[in-house]
């Protein structure tokens, strides 16, 4: 989650959204019945285009807010995380993917769109809301993919378990990219992927003012405990990070034709 941007912070006291818990009431409710429709679906693609294998899905609790909290490093994670886990899931998604049939598409799912580039007052209510009502709400505190490591995370996990003091469990993703391949490509036909979830912890839920060194201190523990839970489900399932992705030419040299 990439809208808490440090430059953004102001001098202590998180800006750019409500002073006190951020207003939902006059959202449109998540839709839901999008979801149950195509996840299946999803789940069914997935399934017969690679060799998915979940675990440690106890760990999800079966009811009341979550955050799933997972590392980054393929097109996949989205999908599958949304997919695989047991209850409904609505992921914060960066807003250049809601252009076109995809981004009609992810909007019929009610994902939430998010502005990577600056504080998003409205994704921060919609996820919120999400909380508020109960369900899970998934996030990529890294922010882009990367090599899966966590070695950074952004403060938007640590700020929304704070708002709404739900438990946020660890997810390891393994095996959506293999080594080499650049950030958007997929693994190859009936590759494994693993996908870990780990104990749920607590932030203690905060009111305002929720302050910027309270914030980081908390990212830095969920950096932490999302970067050993990774550690963990690479010596449980024997599959390892792809490393960082691959740079392609164009990406290089952008003036190239």
């Amino acid at each position: 989650m990439h809208s808490f941007r440090s430059g953004h912070w102001g001098t202590g006291v998180i800006q750019g959204v409500s002073p006190d818990l951020p207003h939902t009431d006059r959202l449109p409710a998540p839709k839901e019945w999008g979801l149950r429709l195509f996840r299946p679906l999803v789940r069914i693609g997935l399934r017969l285009s690679w060799r998915v294998t979940v675990h440690g899905v106890r760990h999800v609790p079966p009811s009341g807010p979550v955050i799933l909290a997972a590392n980054h490093i393929g097109v996949l994670d989205g999908p599958a995380l949304i997919a695989f886990t047991r209850r409904l899931t609505f992921a914060l998604v960066k807003r250049e993917a809601f252009t076109g049939a995809v981004g009609r598409f992810l909007s019929y799912l009610g994902q939430i769109s998010l502005n990577r580039r600056e504080i998003d007052p409205q994704a921060i209510r919609m996820a919120v809301q999400v909380l508020r009502a109960g369900k899970v709400l998934a996030v990529f505190p890294e922010g882009a993919r990367s090599g899966g490591e966590v070695a950074w995370a952004r403060r938007g996990a640590a700020y929304l378990a704070m708002v709404s003091g739900a438990p946020i469990v660890p997810v390891a993703i393994l095996g959506t990219r293999e080594p080499g391949q650049s950030k958007n490509q997929v693994p190859g036909f009936r590759k494994s992927i693993h996908l870990v979830y780990g104990e749920p912890f607590t932030v203690p839920q905060t009111p305002w003012p929720r302050r910027k060194a309270a914030v980081s201190q908390w990212t830095s523990v969920i950096r932490e405990r999302l970067a050993d839970h990774v550690v963990a489900a690479q010596a449980l399932t024997g599959l390892p990070l792809p490393g960082p992705p691959k740079v392609r030419a164009h990406q290089l040299h952008p003036s190239s034709p």
